[in-house]
């Protein structure tokens, strides 16, 4: 008989005191002091009589796509499960330890490198372990509203573009929740797929934490049982109601709330419905109805992934060496100004820095061309689509996606699967500010990018 197979595992990527924190412009400490609270590996593999699929959430801001293709080939290399049919997902928390702008590092760069070092083989062995923890599961998905997030597009009354608090600015509260439990109906696993950047913390704080995300994990798991997954959504314009602070307090709230509400979804959540049946009367002072709930075997849902290499507009750009030249000024400014400890010229000094890195490396990549592929991936589990894509896009791509979907419940995410890049509207482009200033991507990059989406959508819907 046909089943279908779930497992998770989890390995601890915590940093070590004195590791190099990474994702503010404006920071202007180098090494983190410590964990707030652990970063995990969390690992989700599904599995029937044909195939598995490994669905991985990291708590981190995201890889390049090196350190990306090293640790997919470290998974495959030890699951030997398909590159094709795994999922390697990022929370995108900005209070992690630096992953990709190794280049604006001048104190504890060995530090860096030997916790990248460690990463490809620590997650790969979540993923083994949930290998060996399958066992029959059913599965079913809902979804429900959290408004810890607004639109981040906001312009100061003098109009000038800048990331704030837009709150007439297009937003997705939704909260959509899958589980699996086990025949038993013991809960096995969560999956919570949520759009807010986790940008509570902020450079102030020299503590790392998972943000947001890692919260409400934690809340899910203490609620339902089992493991926790999360999925982040399109979350390239959304941002947390408060958050740019160096209060842990903040973003545990925050995850807080999420984990509640998600909890709240997931209990309701039955993966063995049940039908009524009246059985009749008892009477007991008031005649009182008798039912019999009777279980209803679901159909075991059919598991399938497939990817596509969407083929996406790009800018154009000038020579990279001219911008590298630039980037290295930057830098080597930046980190004189380090050495006289000039904290109002260090921030300054950072955000220049890191923005001509990225110019040039965009540069690097994608000059001459005007196209570039971008792996989507879609993982179908019966009635539920999991589609995915690197870099940021913005909420209103995933909400069109979502409008157009066959799908019961579809769950569209960026950060997966490595790379970076925004993926504005063509309405944002037009507004401009700093999203539409830091993508490699042309303004119909994202129409592109929901139209492909659709069409990946209707093609696995109709497998058989």
């Amino acid at each position: 008989m046909r089943k279908l197979l779930a497992g998770t595992g989890r390995s601890d990527i915590t940093p070590a005191p004195g590791t190099p924190q990474g994702g503010w412009g404006a920071q202007t400490h180098q090494r983190g002091q410590g964990a707030d609270l652990p970063f995990y590996a969390i690992a989700l593999v599904l599995a029937d009589e044909n195939q598995s699929i490994a669905i991985v959430d990291v708590d981190a801001i995201g890889f390049d796509t090196e350190w990306t293709q090293k640790i997919i080939g470290a998974i495959h290399e030890l699951t030997k499960i398909p590159v094709h049919r795994i999922r390697f997902s990022c929370t995108h928390t900005h209070s992690g330890p630096n992953t990709f702008r190794l280049a604006t590092i001048s104190e504890g760069l060995d530090m860096s490198l030997r916790y990248l070092d460690s990463l490809p083989l620590q997650i790969a062995g979540s993923v083994w372990q949930a290998q060996q923890n399958l066992k029959p599961v059913r599965c079913a998905a809902s979804s429900g509203k959290c408004d810890i997030n607004v639109n981040r597009r906001f312009r100061t009354p003098e109009g000038t573009p800048a990331v704030g608090r837009n709150w007439k600015g297009v937003v997705d509260q939704t909260l959509r929740v899958i589980r699996f439990d086990d025949y038993d109906e013991t809960p096995v696993a969560t999956i919570v797929h949520y759009a807010c950047h986790p940008t509570t913390m902020a450079w102030d704080t020299e503590l790392f934490t998972p943000d947001y995300p890692g919260a409400a994990r934690r809340v899910v798991e203490q609620q339902i049982g089992g493991t926790c997954l999360f999925l982040q959504g399109a979350a390239g314009n959304l941002t947390p109601k408060r958050g740019f602070t160096g209060d842990t307090k903040v973003y545990r709230r925050f995850g807080s709330i999420l984990g509640l509400e998600a909890s709240r979804i997931a209990l309701q959540i039955e993966t063995l419905p049940r039908k009524e049946r009246y059985v009749g009367i008892q009477q007991s002072g008031a005649a009182i109805a008798l039912y019999d709930d009777e279980p209803c075997e679901p159909d075991v849902p059919l598991l399938e992934a497939m990817v596509r290499a969407v083929p996406m507009p790009v800018r154009e750009f000038p020579p990279p060496e001219d911008l590298e030249a630039q980037a290295q000024t930057c830098r080597t400014e930046l980190n004189r100004l380090r050495k006289e400890g000039l904290e109002d010229e260090i921030k300054a000094a950072t955000a220049k820095a890191t923005q001509a890195g990225w110019r040039a490396e965009y540069a690097r990549k994608y000059r001459g061309s005007k196209v570039v592929d971008l792996e989507m991936q879609c993982i179908r589990i019966g009635d539920i689509a999991l589609l995915s894509v690197p870099g940021e896009p913005f909420i209103e791509i995933g909400q069109e996606i979502v409008a157009g979907s066959p799908f019961a419940h579809t769950l569209f995410s960026g950060y997966s699967n490595g790379g970076f890049g925004y993926i504005p509207t063509r309405e944002g482009f037009a507004e401009g500010g700093y999203e539409t200033e830091a993508t490699p991507f042309a303004p119909d990059a994202a129409e592109v990018l929901a139209d492909w989406g659709k069409r990946l959508l209707n093609d696995i819907a109709g497998t058989k």
